[in-house]
């Protein structure tokens, strides 16, 4: 390891530890570096790198899918949703436990945030539960891994970032992709959830939960009740209908998609559902305009970064020295998958991904793995980080709302973090799971 290497990873290493924010972490790293190459101009690279990295089309769909995840938490898209979640699965036991991660799953589908998720739908879901019966630290779990399924099912900002970050890789492809994958990971949730309440939970939590599923059948779950929730939940759910159905039409680009998404969910806000005043947007737009600044800071000092990590071909010195220790695609796919869980647990999916995709996307491609099944598990091995200390986003979030600390949700978040594993090693040895949807529609 070369001396520039070092003082990448020093520099770096030693500012996260003073808790400065991440991308001026990558970016004082990365100028650090660079000034010590000598023969490199290094305020010439530093700002060419940042403008060019964000001067991107694909890029512009960012602050539209935001702004519209705004929209709809404030609009009561959510409140509709979790009203149909639990139509469907209210009645069985345990049943609000199913109506928490079906919830985060619809509002993901058609939100692409798992902040927003845990904010819209945890408001909400964590104090029902709470009040019939479920353990806090139990409903404050559930909330923080179910939301991060929005993150695998279309639209997803994360998704974007990689395709970016790639450089040869279809959004649209990434999002058909991440669609049974972010399925199964929302019914291995949900199979935690039933193993915890029916086997793992004190009897007391068991008879609540029974409670709860009794009251739910008798009120909430006959068919006119689905049928007038489904109804009402039509017009969120169509979202990703027009955004889906138009990108695979061939009738828009994702990006201009977003854009659609953004005045499709705008007239449903406040001429629809009439829960969104014109008071009321131009804190609407500086929430998403405050997102939206820092994702594409980042974008542009992880870009100048990568920079540094071609010219010093640290991601051929990484390729080659996993190929050293295995040929096996098993043993380097399990390699890579542990790193990014170690990663995951102190840094944001959103940096991570920029900082690693170079770095080992020509690991996998010498393996011979399709780059769109690569881009499904890293951002399924990311999210598990947005639950997990110390940097769990999710995590600290999810105990404001629920109004805990992460050192009681820790130990009942245990089965969901088995679960989101074992779905994570399911996504990663079967390459069907991503790729079979991109195929069937030749977007591969």
């Amino acid at each position: 390891m070369n001396a520039e290497v070092v003082i990448l990873l020093v520099v770096f290493a030693g500012l996260m530890l003073l808790n400065v924010p991440i991308a001026f972490c990558i970016g004082i790293a990365t100028i650090a570096t660079i000034a010590t190459l000598g023969d490199v101009p290094t305020g010439y690279v530093v700002a060419q790198r940042l403008s060019t990295g964000i001067s991107s089309f694909p890029l512009l769909a960012i602050p539209f899918f935001v702004l519209s995840g705004v929209l709809m938490g404030d609009g009561g898209m959510a409140r509709r949703l979790m009203e149909f979640a639990s139509s469907l699965v209210g009645r069985f036991p345990g049943g609000l436990a199913y109506v928490n991660t079906l919830s985060c799953m619809l509002f993901g589908a058609v939100s692409g945030s798992a902040a927003a998720a845990v904010s819209s739908i945890g408001g909400f879901m964590i104090p029902q539960m709470v009040e019939k019966g479920y353990k806090r630290e139990f409903a404050v779990a559930l909330t923080c891994t179910s939301a991060t399924t929005g993150l695998l099912i279309p639209p997803s900002n994360i998704m974007i970032v990689f395709a970016v970050v790639s450089g040869n890789v279809s959004v649209a492809a990434l999002f058909l992709a991440g669609v049974i994958p972010g399925l199964l990971v929302g019914l291995a949730l949900m199979a935690a959830s039933f193993v915890t309440l029916h086997f793992l939970a004190p009897p007391a939590a068991r008879a609540a939960a029974r409670e709860a599923a009794a009251k739910a059948a008798a009120h909430s779950t006959t068919a006119p009740s689905i049928i007038t929730a489904f109804v009402r939940a039509i017009p969120s759910l169509l979202l990703v209908v027009v955004v889906l159905g138009g990108i695979l039409g061939g009738l828009f680009s994702a990006t201009e998609a977003s854009a659609i998404a953004v005045a499709y969910c705008l007239v449903l806000s406040m001429f629809f559902y009439r829960e969104v005043k014109l008071a009321a947007l131009p804190d609407i737009f500086l929430r998403a305009a405050k997102t939206t600044s820092v994702v594409m800071i980042l974008v542009g000092a992880s870009q100048a970064m990568s920079w540094v990590l071609a010219y010093e071909r640290i991601p051929q010195l990484v390729s080659e020295a996993m190929l050293t220790l295995s040929a096996n695609p098993i043993v380097v796919l399990l390699l890579i998958n542990v790193l990014l869980l170690v990663v995951g647990t102190f840094m944001d999916m959103t940096p991570a991904v920029l900082i690693f995709t170079p770095i080992f996307l020509p690991v996998v491609l010498g393996l011979g793995m399709d780059p769109v099944h690569f881009g499904i598990v890293i951002i399924a091995n990311l999210c598990i980080g947005l639950c997990t200390p110390p940097v769990g986003t999710c995590l600290f979030l999810g105990c404001g709302v629920g109004n805990t600390t992460i050192a009681r949700v820790v130990p009942s978040a245990i089965p969901f973090f088995v679960a989101m594993l074992i779905a994570l090693l399911a996504i990663t040895y079967i390459p069907a799971l991503s790729l079979f949807l991109p195929r069937l529609l030749d977007l591969m």
